[in-house]
């Protein structure tokens, strides 16, 4: 697997270089949003530094969001809430805040790239739930005749859902489905993704809390 790592400080890219390699990965550093623009591609996982010389890390993002899916993994020095909000609402996959354990972050590599390999290797259909209808062979989602401009991870939440929909999926499910480990994962994650999937749909009421279990959607 080949990982860009997008990031400006030589000491931290030189450790997480080691770190992916370790992992047998092949990782390939640049330290500038421009050169992480121009160099995203033939690339399967993003490591990406909100702190950059020339752009700052969540306009990458946006911009990278545009013309790529793979996963991007932002990892900063940033823990407020407003960014870590921002980066998910941007289209991240996972946020994580330096320092990292090194242990972590390989399984949060690991996760995303299970998730995204389910994902290309998803059977050809697509589940219909009322006037809500997600292809999952084209990784399509609308709504009636309105086709939803979804993040990677807003994609795969809402499949989850649907495919399990008049069932409760459990907050513990959700974690572990999408970023791998339910309980590495960053809970506040999943609460952004939910947040921004259902300002897309604009179906008060399609996705259900069960308070303190997890979230239903109901069967058309």
């Amino acid at each position: 697997m080949h990982v860009l790592i997008v990031e400006d400080d030589d000491a931290m890219a030189s450790a997480l270089s080691a770190a992916v390699a370790s992992a047998g990965h092949k990782a390939t550093r640049v330290s500038r949003g421009e050169d992480a623009l121009l160099g995203h591609r033939h690339h399967e996982v993003i490591l990406l530094d909100l702190g950059l010389p020339d752009l700052d890390g969540l306009e990458v993002l946006r911009k990278l969001r545009q013309v790529t899916q793979v996963p991007i993994l932002i990892l900063t020095a940033r823990d407020d809430e407003r960014s870590v909000v921002l980066g998910l609402r941007s289209g991240a996959d996972d946020y994580l805040v330096k320092p990292v354990k090194l242990v972590e972050l390989l399984a949060r590599i690991e996760a995303v790239t299970r998730r995204t390999h389910r994902a290309g290797h998803a059977a050809p259909h697509s589940i219909q739930v009322g006037d809500v209808r997600v292809d999952v062979d084209r990784r399509i989602a609308s709504v009636g005749e309105r086709e939803l401009s979804l993040t990677a991870t807003e994609f795969e939440l809402l499949s989850l859902l649907a495919r399990n929909a008049g069932s409760v999926v459990t907050r513990e499910q959700i974690l572990d489905a999408l970023w791998g480990d339910a309980f590495v994962a960053n809970s506040r994650s999943l609460d952004v993704h939910l947040t921004g999937l259902r300002s897309k749909l604009q179906l008060p009421g399609f996705i259900i809390n069960v308070r303190g279990v997890g979230y239903r959607v109901e069967q058309g």
